[in-house]
């Protein structure tokens, strides 16, 4: 039978680096004009839960700011994936 390499770490620190990723994205938002950044329930939603004129003037920001967020996830998954990889490779 022949030797199988395990994925798992890789995984285990592509998933972290998702995690973290995503978490600086999200701290790194855009802010408003008057230096506000959005709440989480309104960035993952990408503004559908806002009403009026707050919708109007914050949706574009929202979607922004959500495009941050998974960027910085998409980043920190590939790099952790490729660090685990290195890391693990004979």
């Amino acid at each position: 039978m022949a030797h199988r390499k395990s994925f798992r770490p890789i995984f285990v620190v592509g998933l972290i680096g998702l995690l973290t990723g995503g978490f600086v994205g999200f701290l790194l938002r855009p802010a408003d004009v008057l230096g506000n950044q959005l709440p989480f329930a309104d960035v993952i939603t990408r503004g559908a839960s806002m009403e009026g004129l707050e919708s109007a003037l914050m949706k574009t920001l929202a979607e922004t700011s959500f495009n941050y967020l998974a960027a910085g996830a998409v980043i920190g998954l590939v790099a952790g994936a490729v660090i685990a990889y290195l890391l693990t490779r004979r």
